[in-house]
């Protein structure tokens, strides 16, 4: 639910993918909702957004990061994450940077409105939804474990959303269960 304390349900759902005290990347975070998420189940977590006064109100959930994702440098350059979790937010010049800051083993989580949403409210600028397909070819080079490109009914919106894991090189087992 955008724009309330509630995680994500596709978070929630796919938040298992995540290793056991791995660290948690939050773009755009917000007020942090995921960041509390991840963090009461263990996780250090940072949260990275260019709004000083919801960073100001994650005294104490984790590391934060005042940054204007799209105006400057990605402020991440080199860092990896166990997690990157990225909600309602599109800024198609930084799609290869977080794919490129989930870790061997990671797992990227994303959810984000998608083109069709201009029929039932905001965004409706095509610069911020998703074309039929987008984020499941920007991931290309990941495991998808699922992907969602349609209509939700509460709030009503057209999204798109993936869970996906970078492998690590050699034989996997088999612990990407839905």
């Amino acid at each position: 639910m955008h724009g309330t304390d509630t995680p994500s349900p596709w978070i929630v759902r796919f938040s298992h993918l995540v290793p056991a005290g791995g660290s948690v990347l939050d773009v755009a975070c917000g007020r942090g909702r995921h960041m509390r998420w991840f963090a009461g189940r263990g996780h250090p977590v940072l949260g990275v957004d260019r709004d000083a006064e919801a960073l100001a109100g994650l005294q104490g959930v984790g590391e934060t990061l005042q940054a204007d994702l799209e105006g400057g440098p990605w402020p991440l350059a080199g860092r990896r994450f166990d997690a990157v979790v990225v909600t309602n937010y599109l800024w198609r010049p930084r799609l290869p940077p977080i794919l490129a800051a989930v870790a061997p083993g990671g797992v990227l989580l994303y959810e984000t409105f998608a083109q069709g949403n201009e029929t039932v409210g905001k965004p409706s600028r095509p610069d911020f939804l998703l074309a039929h397909g987008e984020l499941l070819q920007a991931c290309a080079g990941l495991r998808v474990v699922a992907y969602e490109d349609g209509f939700l009914e509460e709030p009503p919106r057209f999204v798109q959303r993936i869970a996906a894991v970078r492998e690590e090189p050699g034989p996997q087992p088999a612990r990407y269960f839905l």
